[in-house]
């Protein structure tokens, strides 16, 4: 948790008990239901809320904006965005109904009012938001023909609206299609940890 503060030092006292509580939330529920891999739970502050986190090096949005987390999983990068962004309404959807049970239970047990959740495929969801999140679900041509359905058409932050995802790794041949308007972020040149120096946060306008 120490490291998120340093990082985030502006987190006031209820971000930091609702961060604070998601270790023994996660490491509860992932004894049921496998959501992190069990090797990675003593990392959950850096691999994966840190990691979410990332997205706010990219843009930090508006009061009023609306969010969706595509892929989400037990949460992330949504749960995390959502304590940071207490203004902003995030909506998480994940095609596997149990992890979504376990992102809902983690929410409701730390209070977060601004969320809200759906199992469901991408596909199948028609509402329109600012923006579309979403941690290394699918290669970024894949994801971009999915939800571009879902950008709203009004504009209200810093960037266009459009899709910011957490990658790893080599992504050239993924971004080529739209070099153009992409814009990349490495994570190592903000968190100085080993874990983050291959790890981008990609925006594509849509």
């Amino acid at each position: 948790m120490k490291v998120i503060q340093t990082y985030f030092p502006e987190l006031n006292e209820q971000q930091c008990q609702q961060l604070e509580a998601l270790y023994d939330l996660y490491t509860d529920w992932n004894a049921k239901i496998n959501v992190i891999s069990r090797k990675d739970i003593e990392n959950l502050y850096l691999h994966h809320v840190l990691h979410s986190l990332g997205i706010v090096k990219m843009l930090r949005f508006k009061d009023g904006s609306s969010v969706m987390d595509v892929g989400t999983g037990g949460g992330f990068p949504g749960i995390p965005l959502a304590i940071f962004f207490p203004n902003v309404q995030f909506h998480l959807v994940d095609s596997i109904g149990k992890k979504i049970k376990v992102g809902q239970a983690v929410a409701e047990a730390i209070g977060l009012k601004n969320i809200t959740f759906r199992h469901c495929r991408v596909e199948e969801e028609k509402e329109k938001y600012d923006f579309v999140v979403s941690r290394a679900v699918m290669p970024l041509a894949d994801l971009v023909k999915l939800v571009r359905k879902n950008i709203k058409k009004e504009q209200q932050n810093a960037l266009p609206n459009g899709l910011i995802c957490l990658k790893g790794g080599e992504l050239q041949h993924e971004i080529l299609p739209f070099r153009n308007q992409a814009l990349s972020l490495e994570l190592g040149d903000y968190f100085k940890e080993e874990f983050f120096k291959t790890k981008k946060v990609v925006y594509v306008p849509l």
